[in-house]
């Protein structure tokens, strides 16, 4: 295993001993203070480090001490027990007995992703619990939202301040091993959704002994932005990524929101650093979102960008949604989408309703660079009311889409619950208290001001409040209360989707690239591959409720998948609500 050079934070020794570091260029004096109460000082070194070897091992609390005044948690804790307020807890990295030591992952065209929200999926326990079920389901990666320790025990986890500890209220650093080791031994990677773009609004005190960790002349959504310019912040953020890989024995990270890192350098960097580190013959794949759609990023290293113009373009057709960010989508909508099947990005220069130029050409890039989904985290929790797609839009047209989704080169990502039809919503939900609270309530409900079903202020109120635990529970995937019949339909639908990919498209995908894409009718696509091995795949799609003509499968292929929601057969027509997908197999 390959090591990792750890500068920040509290770092065990082979003597016994502990090294404690802490970057803090505004501070005249920094010490530790220990659960016993003792309290020893850190050295001042270059460039604004403090630091101390102490007698103390694994499991001792402990807390900076700035100034001889102010008292904070480690910014790099491993471990915070009692959550952001609390002392943060040494840890030993190298104490948790592995049963799974021959993993190396999996191929990227072997990618399923199930994304789910680790406390509302039970903690890493009751995920541990269900990975036979997603096993059989035909999942190959569980996506973990971030599990960085957030204020509270109810978070999306986009409010963290300890990227390097597991949220307490999921379960230790042991726990969180345990799961991955039993989804290794279940043939399933784990990916982990990281957030290198700002932290959350509560326990944060880096900007008290280190403000140049922050930028004051660039402001994100968040507050000031992360200067990447700094090479401690870098390699704060560095060894962040390598402690999930390699203690850890992440299979990948998802980095958040990268459009919000001003540093281009930086996202460059950092792949070559992860890359370089990890051993050869381990699979680690690193997926952005990225709201610029910069194409080059994916030609850099980094293996695939969640596609939200696919999924823009897809709700449109589903639901005829034209507000916020689908006005952008709500034009030429089927063209858009047939440009997505062909060439991956929809926005690739294009000006936006914003009047800014958004994308890079995209049409070189693999379809595998590219994540395609109905829903995830996102586009159902920053809902107002968090509904799910089935609720939104014809079952048979998403059904029709999924035939899509699921079996076109893209890789496919499932959210929680939506395979068995979840009609529960996925609200926002965070745990602030006093004015912190009442600011995340009221601008949550302020962010649906320009829509026209809540432009009248008493509607707005009726948005749930992101920090009532009832927001919360209302999120948890719950089976029991639904019809089972309809349940089981569903899942038997994304098994049997599923199951095709593993055994027509997986195995092709390495090296496919688009074949071309026709519009047979409005709200109707047929798309077509050449596959690795020289197969054609073709998949069309109907999703309007007027059939269309559609050019007949040629002989010798082979219809892998006809979902239709007439009884009409005749293989020129494509009847309202449908998607069927054709091999043609190499010879």
């Amino acid at each position: 295993m390959f090591e990792i050079t750890r500068l920040h934070g509290a770092t065990l020794q082979s003597d016994g001993a502990t090294c404690f570091s802490l970057w803090a260029p505004d501070a005249d004096t920094v010490a530790v203070r220990l659960g016993d109460g003792s309290v020893h000082t850190l050295h001042h070194q270059a460039s604004g480090w403090y630091s101390a070897r102490v007698r103390c091992g694994a499991g001792s609390a402990y807390r900076f001490l700035i100034n001889g005044q102010l008292s904070v948690p480690d910014p790099a804790s491993r471990h915070q027990p009692q959550g952001v307020d609390g002392p943060s807890c040494v840890v030993d990295p190298d104490a948790f007995a592995w049963q799974i030591n021959e993993w190396r992952g999996r191929p990227w065209h072997e990618t399923v992703i199930y994304e789910l929200h680790p406390g509302a999926f039970g903690g890493f326990g009751g995920i541990q619990a269900k990975l036979p079920e997603l096993v059989e389901l035909g999942v190959t990666a569980i996506e973990l939202m971030p599990v960085n320790e957030c204020p509270g025990k109810q978070n999306w986890g986009y409010d963290g301040v300890f990227p390097f500890a597991p949220q307490s209220s999921c379960g230790t650093p042991d726990e969180l091993k345990q799961l991955i080791d039993a989804a290794h031994a279940n043939g399933l990677m784990v990916f982990m959704d990281v957030v290198y773009n700002h932290f959350g609004p509560h326990g944060n005190y880096l900007g008290d002994y280190a403000s140049s960790f922050f930028r004051q002349d660039l402001s994100t959504p968040w507050g000031p932005a992360i200067d990447f310019r700094n090479p401690q912040v870098c390699d704060f953020f560095c060894e962040n990524a390598l402690m999930w890989i390699l203690d850890y024995r992440i299979d990948g990270l998802r980095l958040d929101a990268v459009h919000a890192i001003s540093e281009m350098d930086f996202l460059i960097n950092f792949e070559r650093r992860i890359r370089s580190a990890v051993p050869e013959g381990r699979h680690v794949h690193l997926m952005l979102e990225n709201e610029h759609n910069q194409a080059n990023l994916l030609t850099e290293g980094y293996d695939a960008q969640w596609n939200d113009d696919g999924h823009h373009a897809l709700h449109v057709l589903l639901t005829g949604e034209n507000e916020s960010y689908y006005k952008d989508f709500a034009e030429d909508t089927t063209i858009k989408l047939a440009r997505c099947l062909k060439e991956g990005f929809i926005y690739q220069g294009e000006t936006t309703r914003k009047g800014v130029n958004r994308g890079e050409p995209s049409g070189h890039l693999p379809p595998t660079a590219f994540i395609l989904f109905l829903q995830n985290h996102d586009q159902v929790g920053n809902r107002a009311f968090g509904e799910r797609l089935i609720t939104l839009a014809d079952h048979r047209a998403v059904k029709a889409a999924l035939g899509l989704v699921l079996l076109c080169p893209m890789i496919p990502l499932l959210f929680m619950g939506e395979e068995w039809g979840c009609e529960q919503p996925f609200l926002f939900f965070t745990d602030h208290h006093d004015e912190l609270g009442q600011a995340v309530r009221e601008g949550r409900r302020n962010e649906f001001a320009d829509f026209a079903a809540f432009a009248d202020e008493m509607i707005r109120q009726r948005i749930p409040d992101p920090n009532s635990h009832s927001t919360y529970v209302s999120s948890v995937p719950d089976r029991t209360g639904g019809n089972p019949t309809v349940q089981d339909d569903w899942l038997a639908y994304y098994r049997s989707l599923l199951r095709l990919r593993h055994a027509h498209i997986m195995p092709r995908l390495p090296g496919t690239l688009s074949d071309g894409t026709s519009i047979p009718g409005e709200k109707a696509v047929s798309a077509c591959w050449r596959l690795g091995d020289g197969s054609r795949l073709r998949i069309d799609l109907n999703l309007s409720d007027t059939p269309v003509v559609v050019t007949a499968p040629d002989p010798g292929t082979t219809i892998i998948h006809d979902y239709r929601a007439s009884l009409s057969k005749d293989a020129t027509i494509l009847p309202g609500y449908s998607s069927r997908a054709i091999l043609d197999q190499a010879t």
